[in-house]
């Protein structure tokens, strides 16, 4: 027979797992944008390691 924290701890995981699997929110595929508008974005390695990126041309 389980107990509270059992119970408690499982419950917690299941929605821990829920939020995880859960999607963004976003529908469609997801592509890489081309517009020339796109290309002044910051990437990911700009936003997390500002200081590891590339001066501006």
């Amino acid at each position: 027979m389980l107990n509270v924290s059992q119970i408690l701890v499982r419950c917690i995981a299941l929605a821990v797992c829920t939020a995880a699997l859960s999607a963004c929110g976003q529908r469609g595929d997801l592509y890489l944008p081309t517009e020339p508008a796109a290309q002044d974005r910051a990437t990911l390695p700009d936003t997390v390691l500002p200081s590891m990126s590339t001066p501006a041309k």
